[in-house]
């Protein structure tokens, strides 16, 4: 197996073409006091690890990192617009069918930083511990409303869901789950626009039922339920045995400063690596056997 520090300076030394990561790692202490920037992006990937590696790299370097969410469509197109340095998406660039990058997010580069996986969520004192991909299915087509069908309680399903097709979880959660980015849910549903409003809802409403991000969920009071009898623990991700795993991906703009290549170095470092898995998440490493399935089930 390839050792963490190589296959992080691999990823490093390919993703914009920048100057050999040795030199970029090492001249962070060079950064100077009081220097700020900007990222914006999914709350996933803020809640996973972002403020983590901020508190870090300011502690290193004494560079801020100003985070604000807003969602996946936002970490990818505000850094596009060139108006956030960084951003975070837990979602690939849109494309059309012949391949055309969507207009708002063509000037965006996405460097995959860690794993994570969608999941179904659900109040804890709701009984029911696992639903399977087809229940799942129903559930959203309207053909399940009752708990009873899932093994749970005669109560009408509550149904939270992350507004847009074009969120993280809406987008991976139609593509992973139905094949189709643009299917339209027919369940009847409560709308949020995002995932901690979700997360609270699912937490205060007993009857609830979401999808969330795992490395967002597992901070929450909430149940996660196994999908078709499989857990979603990080082993279990990072084997791609939990069937709905995705990447997490940095975002910055084609004409990245100096300032925001260097925060990417240092998340895609042996040092951010270690604090991604270190909050639950799986890092590179540890997901290196998701490359190949992961090529497999984006098609």
């Amino acid at each position: 197996m390839k050792s963490r520090k190589f296959i992080c300076l691999i990823v490093i030394s390919v993703w914009l073409s920048i100057p050999t990561p040795g030199v970029a790692i090492n001249s962070l202490n060079s950064a100077h006091a009081g220097e700020e920037l900007s990222w914006t992006g999914c709350g996933i990937t803020k809640n996973a690890f972002m403020n983590e590696i901020a508190e870090a790299y300011e502690k290193k370097t004494g560079v801020k990192i100003r985070i604000s969410g807003g969602g996946a469509a936002k970490g990818i197109r505000s850094v596009s617009a060139g108006t956030s340095d960084l951003g975070g998406t837990c979602r690939h660039r849109l494309v059309d069918k012949a391949g055309k990058k969507h207009p708002q997010e063509k000037d965006a580069i996405l460097i995959q930083v860690a794993w994570d996986a969608l999941v179904a969520i659900a109040h804890p004192d709701n009984p029911v511990d696992n639903i399977t991909l087809q229940h799942l299915k129903k559930v959203y087509a309207g053909e399940i409303i009752s708990w009873t069908n899932l093994g749970g309680q005669d109560k009408r399903i509550a149904l939270i869901t992350r507004s847009g097709k074009y969120s993280g979880v809406g987008h991976l959660f139609r593509l992973l789950v139905f094949n189709d980015p643009d299917y339209e849910f027919k369940a009847r549903s409560f709308f949020v626009k995002s995932t901690g409003p979700l997360e609270a809802k699912v937490e205060k409403t007993v009857n609830a039922l979401g999808i969330d991000g795992i490395s967002s969920a597992k901070k929450r009071k909430v149940k996660r339920l196994s999908i078709n009898g499989i857990q979603p623990t990080k082993e279990n991700i990072a084997s791609g045995a939990y069937p709905l795993f995705r990447p997490l991906y940095i975002t910055v703009n084609q004409n990245a400063s100096e300032k925001a290549r260097k925060i990417v170095d240092f998340i895609l470092s042996p040092e951010g690596q270690d604090i991604i898995s270190r909050q639950g998440t799986v890092n590179l490493e540890e997901g290196s056997a998701l490359k190949a399935l992961w090529e497999k089930k984006k098609n």
